[in-house]
């Protein structure tokens, strides 16, 4: 008869995005993750595979948690130009937030460390980058079909030029402790919407 696991997968799975959004993959050790789920090794090997495999699951937790919340926000009926404002303007507080700056973004913070070197990362990165500007570049149209947005303007090129500038704000963010670079850059950004 088989065992029942005495431990609940998903709450160990969000204990280890946790873990790995605030040190990093190389820096969490298989010992830390089984001191900080709570889990014996034979467990997490059962139930998740190797530690690379439970980053992966752990990353495409986050992207899912965050590309729902982020649609929610940008799909909103009426003018779709002041979510997208909104979102920019939220990406630059959190990067700059005293709570928030040194975890940066799990996918930003993946890019930078496993990507240069990991395919699967960073093809996984490449999953949520490609959401992200699809998800500007939906909006983008909205509030051209709206009339909130010149006919002159390229959605899919200001979506891409948003997705580096989020991307790169979270950087910078975790770096600087000058909060006026990001706040600056998200405003002077905003105006190519005007």
């Amino acid at each position: 008869m088989a065992r029942t696991k005495e431990f609940d997968p998903d709450a160990a799975l969000q204990a280890a995005l946790e873990l790995f959004w605030r040190r990093g993959y190389e820096a969490t050790s298989l010992a830390d993750l089984v001191d900080h789920l709570g889990i014996g090794r034979a467990s997490l090997y059962a139930t998740f595979g190797s530690k690379h495999e439970l980053y992966l699951k752990a990353m495409e937790r986050y992207a899912e948690t965050s590309d729902a919340a982020l649609l929610a926000e940008l799909s909103q009926p009426g003018p779709a130009l002041p979510a997208v404002r909104a979102v920019v303007r939220r990406f630059a507080a959190e990067a700059v937030s005293p709570e928030e700056r040194h975890k940066g973004c799990f996918v930003t913070n993946t890019a930078a460390e496993l990507a240069p070197h990991d395919p699967a990362a960073a093809r996984r990165v490449e999953i949520s980058w490609e959401r992200l500007e699809t998800m500007l570049y939906s909006a983008l149209l909205r509030a051209q079909a709206q009339g909130e947005l010149s006919q002159e303007r390229d959605p899919r090129a200001l979506a891409r030029m948003l997705l580096v500038l989020l991307q790169g704000m979270r950087v910078v963010g975790k770096a600087s402790e000058d909060p006026a670079r990001v706040r600056d850059a998200a405003e002077q950004a905003l105006t190519l919407l005007d």
